[in-house]
């Protein structure tokens, strides 16, 4: 079992930054892929950015690529997400999954979630 606890959060302003953080708890994170995923009111939860549970691998959806960087230090069992040049448009829960092997793009094919952190972009 592998608990997954998000941080970082919170309201800002468009332009600014914040990071994420996923630590995981329960047994080891090295060996899992991890996704950040966002969810805006009304709308369906969607993969933002995933690494491979090495690092080496990693995607971000169109929206967020070149503004977002995700990173994991297997170490602290945590994995971050740097937020650049928020947008309005960014604000939803953010949540972190993962799973055993590498990243995918769909929510189903995660087995471990965390509870959510809110990211507010004022504009």
């Amino acid at each position: 079992q592998v608990h997954l606890v998000e941080s970082g959060g919170g309201l800002v302003q468009t332009g600014d930054s914040l990071r994420l953080s996923c630590t995981a708890s329960g047994r080891t994170f090295s060996g899992y892929g991890t996704g950040w995923f966002r969810q805006a009111p009304g709308k369906e939860r969607e993969l933002v950015s995933a690494i491979g549970w090495s690092g080496t691998i990693t995607y971000y959806a169109p929206s967020v690529k070149g503004r977002f960087s995700i990173s994991r230090d297997n170490a602290k069992n945590t994995v971050y997400l740097q937020m650049n040049s928020l947008e309005p448009e960014d604000t939803a829960v953010y949540y972190c999954a993962a799973r055993l092997g590498q990243p995918g793009p769909g929510v189903r094919q995660y087995d471990y979630w965390g509870q959510g952190t809110q990211v507010t972009v004022s504009s």
